[in-house]
């Protein structure tokens, strides 16, 4: 039951109602509410049209048929090297296709490569993938080991300006370190064609979660003569994108919508049941719901009092995910850096907000506030099976009495007693109501704090961030594959994701351990990510908020989208089906 203190909150609530979005992997998109369209990590999800698609089976049994959608952002970039939204992750995996792909609830099935048919040396080393025969880009050229060969050089090479790349290889492909430090050349990666249909792959310590790499964006094939000819104009235009995937992007009007159509050169187009995708982008959430209502969309995301108006309903759903929001303290930031590398400045901030009023009030359902940096549900210990979150339990828990006791001590520390923090987020409406539910509780909180909203679209938000170029945001990460390291190596110092200037000499010390020594040691490794998340919230290096469960409306007839994968792309649209 919604607290009656936050009775003006709850007005602004009633104006501003609510549209949210977040991703994987790597910052979100979703500010605020348990819903479906609008984010950074982990992503909007998908509202598609009734009455309004192609209908008719073709020849193969498909039916055809158009799910429309709507999204709460657009996609900065289509380019697999480059995509870093949870958005542009969930579409990039429809147009093209890696060695795997992920199938309904994050099941790791065949993409180019046959699964069955993939090598594992006994040391872990080496991984030798065979390629079918089959696979074609939208031109007519066959997919290439070569094709993957040129994408992930591409993607570890600093010219190319890749987060992910860096992210994911570095420490784990052979040379990635070196190339993506400027050392060595991209040609120098561990990675080969053997020949036209055999892709090996040398790793530097064995990755006990490769195969789910293998199904990442960033480790999609490209077509080298296509990117080059398109030159910066790659991937940001529907004719400068070549498919070798399940869809194809027919259209894309910049701001508003975009279009897939089923590819029908894809080797496995005869399992692929949707004739074509269409997305709008819609950043009210009132808006997104009237369309649902009108018969105009399949899906339609819900927060805040249309949760309480629909709970009831026959088409309501919530879905789990191992998604999680937190506000981040820039320690770099060119105006406030000494006061946010303070921790007992740090930790006043962490505590000085109710998590259970920010869920009741801005998201609305049974989403978790969050004690903890690694959701419920990720990952487990390796011989008890016992949850990660069931051994470490909670940490920065709302404390109003030790955070005003942190905030003296901040303001002795640093000799302040008035402080003005520049509090950053996206312009959705659920965005907007996030900042204030911030700007209310931390104003009142912790006497002297001033919040100034600064809320911005969110393509420019996600510049600003990896600029470093704030004080105080509100983000989100969403796991990119099956295992804790997802999360953790997030903060380590200098790493790609790292925009806030955390360092920790004993964390580092950790990941490093569990991503090398104990890389065979399972139960080991997993004990030192215990550690290192004990480590990462007593430094209060970051604010946990919440970990999201979403809400939305779902027609009956859309089939396979019952479920978020845990990880990666939200969902499968090569699985989808409409069965009217």
């Amino acid at each position: 039951m919604r607290n009656t203190k936050w009775s003006l909150l709850l007005v602004l609530g009633l104006v501003l109602t609510m549209f949210l979005a977040a991703c994987s992997g790597g910052g979100s998109e979703d500010e605020g509410s348990g819903n479906e369209g609008d984010g950074e990590n982990t992503e909007e999800t998908d509202e598609g049209s009734e009455g309004e698609g192609d209908s008719g089976d073709d020849a193969s049994g498909a039916s055809n048929e158009t799910l429309r959608l709507t999204e709460g952002s657009e996609i900065p970039s289509m380019d697999a090297s480059k995509v870093q939204t949870s958005t542009g992750i969930q579409f990039v995996t429809a147009v093209q296709e890696g060695l795997y792909r992920l199938a309904p609830g994050g099941e790791i099935v065949d993409g180019v490569a046959k699964k069955s048919e993939t090598e594992v040396s006994e040391d872990g080393l080496t991984w030798t993938f065979h390629l079918r025969d089959n696979a074609t880009w939208a031109n007519g050229d066959k997919v290439t080991a070569g094709d993957f060969v040129y994408a992930w050089q591409r993607a570890i090479n600093p010219d190319t300006g890749s987060v992910y790349g860096p992210y994911l290889m570095k420490g784990n492909l052979k040379n990635a370190t070196a190339i993506a430090n400027g050392e060595m050349e991209p040609s120098e990666l561990g990675v080969e064609a053997k020949d036209e249909q055999t892709l090996v792959v040398n790793l530097e310590t064995p990755v006990p979660y490769f195969d789910s790499f293998a199904a990442f964006p960033t480790f999609y094939p490209l077509h080298k003569e296509f990117v080059e000819e398109q030159g910066e104009n790659y991937a940001l235009e529907a004719d400068t994108i070549l498919s070798n995937g399940p869809f194809k992007m027919e259209s894309w009007d910049h701001g508003s919508s975009w279009k897939l159509v089923k590819n029908e050169d894809y080797w496995d187009a005869s399992n692929v049941d949707l004739g074509a995708i269409d997305v709008r982008v819609v950043k009210e959430r009132a808006t997104s719901v009237n369309l649902y209502q009108t018969g105009k969309v399949d899906k339609a995301g819900l927060g805040g009092d249309f949760i309480d108006k629909y709970k009831t309903d026959s088409d309501y759903k919530e879905l789990q995910e191992t998604v999680l929001f937190y506000l981040k303290f820039n320690q770099d930031s060119a105006t406030q850096g000494e006061k946010m590398q303070n921790e007992s400045f740090r930790r006043a901030i962490a505590q000085g907000f109710n998590k259970e009023d920010y869920v009741n009030v801005v998201v609305g359902n049974s989403s978790i506030p969050a004690n903890y940096f690694i959701p419920t549900g990720l990952d487990k210990h390796p011989e008890t099976d016992e949850g990660f979150r069931d051994i470490n339990g909670e940490m920065l828990k709302f404390d109003l009495e030790k955070a005003q006791e942190h905030w003296s001590k901040a303001k002795e520390e640093l000799g302040f007693e008035e402080v003005e923090l520049s509090f950053l987020s996206g312009d959705t409406e659920s965005a907007k109501l996030t900042s204030e539910f911030f700007k209310n509780q931390l104003e009142k909180n912790l006497p002297g704090l001033t919040i100034k909203l600064k809320q911005v679209p969110f393509k420019e938000r996600v510049r600003i961030e990896n600029a470093s170029e704030y004080e105080l945001t509100f983000s989100g990460w969403g796991p990119d594959y099956a295992d804790a390291m997802t999360f953790l190596d997030l903060w380590v110092t200098g790493g790609p994701n790292n925009d806030m200037g955390y360092s920790n000499e004993e964390y580092d010390k950790l990941i490093n351990q569990a991503r090398t020594d104990l890389a065979t040691k399972p139960v080991e490794r997993f004990e030192a990510m215990l550690e290192a998340e004990k480590v990462l919230l007593d430094d209060a290096a970051i604010a946990p908020v919440y970990q999201r469960v979403r809400s939305v409306l779902q027609k009956p007839y859309v089939k396979n989208m019952d479920q978020l994968n845990p990880f990666g792309n939200d969902y499968s649209y090569k699985f989808v089906e409409i069965e009217k």
